[in-house]
């Protein structure tokens, strides 16, 4: 008579201590990650700040103890006072005349335009974002890869190419970092409109496909989309 295996036995509570470890890590994880990346970053808003305030006037000085925040805070009343000032006549003017003495500088214009032109792009509710998701053959016929829709190919790119039709530019990020990719003008007939959305599909580029829209998220997506199409 064969006698038990007795790693059979042993292989239970370790597997379930295995899984129930890796189920509170799934948990845990995402909420973790996150505050650790807000606490990093209000630390590192508030030490850029926070030197610029009079030593008299901080709140170590004041309370006696460090408050975390502060310079998050005092940032967001100082760009919303300049944001204010800025719309103005005398903010314009003075934007314009800093402007004027920029353009004098040949290597510092060339840094503070292409800087401003992300800024506005990324910062502002314009035209100027991505459009939608899409799926365009890359790098060959049979491969499929995730892009995003900027806006159609107009000005002198597409005069040059006008033989091949209309044409879209297509932004193809990198995996898993989406901030880095390739410009591609791609004919209209060639690309897949996707349903998804941009968040949707920036997920699953920086998930490198793990992370897929969940049924719910789809039939929330089509509702808004029909009531887009037909208000």
């Amino acid at each position: 008579m064969t006698q038990p295996d007795d790693r059979s036995h042993r292989r239970g509570p370790l597997a379930a201590l295995r899984s129930n470890f890796l189920t509170g890590l799934i948990a845990i994880a995402p909420i973790g990650l996150t505050l650790w990346l807000i606490w990093t970053a209000v630390n590192w808003i508030d030490s850029w700040v926070i030197p610029f305030i009079p030593r008299p006037y901080r709140p170590e000085t004041l309370l006696g103890w460090d408050v975390p925040g502060t310079g998050v805070l005092i940032f967001l009343v100082f760009t919303v006072t300049v944001g204010w000032g800025a719309k103005g006549l005398i903010g314009r003017t003075f934007i314009r005349w800093g402007e004027l003495i920029v353009a004098r500088m040949p290597i510092v214009r060339s840094i503070y335009h292409a800087l401003k032109q992300i800024a506005e792009t990324v910062f502002t509710t314009s035209d100027s974002n991505f459009d939608r998701a899409c799926l365009l053959e890359y790098p060959r016929q049979g491969i499929w890869a995730v892009g995003f829709i900027s806006s159609t190919t107009r000005g002198e790119l597409g005069k040059k190419l006008d033989a091949h039709g209309p044409l879209v530019s297509v932004f193809l990020p990198t995996t898993p970092n989406p901030t880095s990719g390739f410009l591609l003008f791609v004919p209209i007939s060639d690309v897949i409109v996707l349903d998804m959305n941009i968040e949707d599909a920036a997920k699953l580029i920086i998930s490198a496909g793990l992370v897929y829209p969940s049924a719910r998220d789809e039939v929330v997506h089509a509702v808004e989309k029909a009531r887009t199409d037909h208000p």
